[in-house]
C-alpha cells in the first residue's frame, strides 16, 4: 500500500457523502475510513466503516487510528436538534475538534475541515461564532497543513427537506449574477474536488479556501 489513508468524519453528510465516493474512486488513497454513528449502506475494497460513539473519547480515538489526512465534514442545524444549543455545540465543536486533538496525537499529517462562509469567533451571533471557534482551536494544533473551506450555501440532494434552506437556495440561483463571489451557492461535489485537491497539494500552513478557490480547475 503505497497511497494515503485518508479518515472522514461526517460521511454521511452532504458534502461528506460526496467526498466519500471521490476519495473511493481516486488511487492516490489506499485506504477510507469513515467513522459513523449507525450502519451505512455502502460497501467497497477500500472502505472500513467504524461505527463511533463520539461521546465514547476512548473508542473514538481508537476508531480514528492512524493515516495520514483528516477529512472533517460535520454539521448539524438548530431543526435537528430542536433548538438544543448544547447538543449543537457537542456536534459542531466537540466532535471537530476532538478529531484534530486525536489525529495530532497518531501523527496525522494533514487535516481538512468543512466551516462556514462568515466564520468568526469573535461574532456575537452563536452559528459564525461556533464556526470560528472550532477554526481557532484546531488551528492551535499545529498540523503541518490545516484546509478550511468556507462554503455559502451548499447544493446538492438532500434527503432532508429545509423549507427556509430551500427558498434560501432558489433565490440565490434566481439573483446569482448579483451575488458576491463568496457568497454564491456551491455544489458539493466541488467542495469534496476541492478539498481532494488542496490534501494533494500538501502545501503546509493554514490555508481558508472561498467559493472562488473551491471551483478553480473543478
Amino acid at each position: 500500500m503505497n497511497g494515503q489513508t485518508a479518515v472522514v468524519i461526517g460521511a454521511t453528510g452532504l458534502v461528506g457523502s460526496s467526498l466519500v465516493q471521490q476519495l473511493l474512486n481516486d488511487d492516490a488513497f489506499d485506504l477510507v475510513r469513515i467513522l459513523v454513528r449507525r450502519t451505512v449502506n455502502l460497501q467497497h475494497p477500500k472502505l472500513e466503516v467504524c461505527i463511533t460513539d463520539f461521546s465514547n473519547y476512548e473508542q473514538y480515538q481508537q476508531q480514528l487510528g492512524t493515516g495520514n489526512c483528516i477529512f472533517c465534514c460535520i454539521g448539524t442545524t438548530m431543526a435537528q436538534v430542536k433548538g438544543d444549543k448544547a447538543l449543537y455545540r457537542t456536534i459542531d465543536f466537540d466532535i471537530p475538534v476532538n478529531a484534530a486533538r486525536f489525529g495530532k496525537a497518531a501523527g496525522f499529517q494533514q487535516y481538512l475541515l468543512v466551516s462556514a462562509i462568515g466564520a468568526n469567533s469573535s461574532s456575537r451571533f452563536f452559528y459564525p461564532r461556533l464556526k470560528g471557534e472550532v477554526e481557532d482551536v484546531i488551528a492551535g494544533f499545529n498540523f503541518n497543513s490545516l484546509h478550511i473551506f468556507r462554503p455559502s450555501f451548499l447544493l446538492g440532494n438532500r434527503t432532508e427537506q429545509r423549507t427556509g434552506e430551500k427558498i434560501g437556495i432558489a433565490l440565490f440561483r434566481l439573483f446569482k449574477f448579483l451575488t458576491p463571489s463568496n457568497y454564491k451557492g456551491i455544489n458539493v461535489a466541488d467542495v469534496a474536488k476541492a478539498m481532494i485537491r488542496a490534501n494533494k497539494q500538501n502545501n503546509a500552513g493554514v490555508h481558508v479556501y472561498y467559493y472562488s478557490q473551491m471551483v478553480e480547475n473543478n
